[in-house]
This record gives C-alpha cells, structure tokens and sequence, in this order.
C-alpha cells in the first residue's frame, strides 16, 4: 500500500491539480517499463493538468479524477470550502503559501458568516489548504483522508500494469463542478472513437452496502446509466465471480455525469469500493473491496 499512501499525501485540491499530475507522470515514465504493454501518455495542452493513456485499440475508458475536496483561504482567518468537506471543530488542515508550510486547525464559532480556522500567524488569501494525512492500515482496512479518490487513481494505476486494450484517463476537478470530463470526452470521442466508459471512483457504505461485501457497482444515483449498458456490466460481474455490491442512491455524482452531459453519446456506470466517514480526514475501505474493485475492473476492460 506504499503507493496508495503517496497519494493519499499529495496535495490537490480540485483545480490546483498540478503537483498530482507530476507525480503521476513520473511513476508512469518509470513503471511503464515492466506493464505487460506500453501506453501512449497525452498530457498539456487542451489536456490541462489531465492524463491519458492508451493502450492497443482502446474500446472503453476508464475514468479516475485525481482531485480532492479542500478549502481556500479567504480574508484574515476565514476558508471557503473547495468541493463538500466535512468541517468539524479539531479538524487539522494543512498547505503552503509564501512564508512556508501551513499547519491550521478548523475552529468555527457558533452562527459565524465563514468557516474559520486557528493559527499562529496570517496565511496568504487564496491558499488551498487540505486534510493532514493520517495513513492507518490493518489487515482488514485502509483508512486516510482522500481514499476519495486517490483508491479510484490506485486502481487505475493497478489496472494498467497488465491492460491491453483501452484508455485510462486521470481527470481533474471533479469535486467542485464537473470540471475537465467533458472536454476530455468529446477529445476521445473524436480521436479513438470511444464510448464507453468505467468510473473507477470510491462511494458509501449505507444500509444497503456494507464493507468487506467486495466492489460496488452502481445502478444510479444522481445520474442515471443507460439501462442496456449497466445490465450488461452486471451480467459481465456475475460471470466474473468476484464480489460485488449493487447499489441504488438518489444523489451524489461522478465524472459519470459530466459524460452524460457531454454533447456525444456515452455509455457509462460507476464501478467502485465503498467507504466511510465520506469526505472526512478518517475516509475507510475495506482490503477485500480494494482486491475486488482492482479484479472486476481487469476483467471488465478485457469482457467489454
């Protein structure tokens, strides 16, 4: 889980993407090497701070956005949430602005306008701070602040060491407005002729989907999959013989949705482990979830 770690310790908050995207360049340079196939690596320009790659004659993609949920430092001692974090009195942020490393802890009285945070000095307004890193593991669980998504970006990475035929992209700003998905899907759309896509993101656990019960597949939530699309996914995930949840929500969302909204016609469901403590600094999955997810996702992108 040395990898997963990593991730989880990068700072980047939805559009201040940029230090993720570097890491995640260099370990492909370096690993590429030793997958079973090598990728063609896209990245800048009308990219931005996304990655794809592609392997062989690509027939679905998966999708994987690398960025988190945070704050923005706004005037004096008041944030601004990026995304949807949890905002707990204690909660222990962190970041950089020009005097150095920022360490702050969030202290919001009572029917105050901002959030507000504690600190010994003044931070530079527009500094994005996000949840210190705290990586716990157990031979049961994984826990840390951004399994959402750094897992989704894991397993993609996981996926790639062995994938013969596909796309992987690596998109940004996801947690605050869509972001970079459609572009990036009318660019795949025309360039590969794709139309298919895997969400390889982290959702709940609720009452209907439990930890350890392996990788969930998603039949709605806020967005709603093509019914022909997810029946055969399904159908594909029994024949698998590995794990999996089905799960039915009513909100939330994914990059999913921006396909959808896209002006070219997409397939596309959610494939992922679920978590607790959503969106928090203590985000928690199980180990038999991640082996699931990484397994179901092998399969389908050579089945679809």
């Amino acid at each position: 889980m040395d990898l997963l770690r990593t991730l989880c310790s990068i700072q980047a908050p939805s559009g201040d993407e940029s230090a993720l995207t570097e890491f995640l360049l260099q370990y492909i340079e370096d690993h590429k090497r030793n997958w079973k196939h090598k990728p063609k690596v896209y990245h800048g320009g009308l990219l931005q701070d996304a990655i794809v790659l592609s392997f062989g004659k690509p027939r679905t993609a998966i999708f994987a956005h690398i960025d988190s949920i945070g704050f923005t430092v706004r005037y004096g001692n008041q944030l601004v949430k990026i995304g949807g974090p949890v905002t707990d009195n204690g909660i222990v942020l962190v970041g950089k602005d020009s005097q150095g490393e920022v360490e702050v802890t969030l202290n919001t009285p009572e029917n105050a306008k901002f959030f507000q945070f504690d600190s010994t000095r003044e931070i530079d307004r527009g500094t994005n701070l996000t949840f210190k890193p705290n990586f716990r593991e157990t031979d049961e669980f994984v826990q840390c602040c951004y399994m959402d998504n750094r897992l989704g970006v894991y397993n993609a990475l996981k996926v790639a060491e062995s994938l013969k035929n596909g796309l992987i992209v690596f998109s940004c700003r996801e947690e605050h407005s869509g972001g970079s998905t459609a572009y990036i899907g009318r660019w795949i759309a025309e360039k590969f002729k794709v139309h298919q896509a895997l969400i390889s993101d982290i959702t709940w656990v609720t009452e209907g989907v439990e930890h350890g019960k392996g990788v969930v597949v998603s039949m709605r939530d806020s967005g709603l999959p093509r019914r022909t699309f997810l029946n055969r996914i399904i159908d594909l995930a029994k024949k698998s013989g590995i794990p999996f949840q089905l799960e039915v929500e009513g909100s939330g969302g994914s990059d999913g949705i921006e396909l959808q909204r896209n002006s070219d016609s997409w397939e596309w469901c959610f494939v992922g482990a679920p978590e607790s403590n959503v969106h928090s600094p203590d985000e928690k999955v199980h180990q038999d979830d991640i082996q699931s997810m990484i397994e179901l996702y092998r399969w389908l992108m050579k089945e679809l």
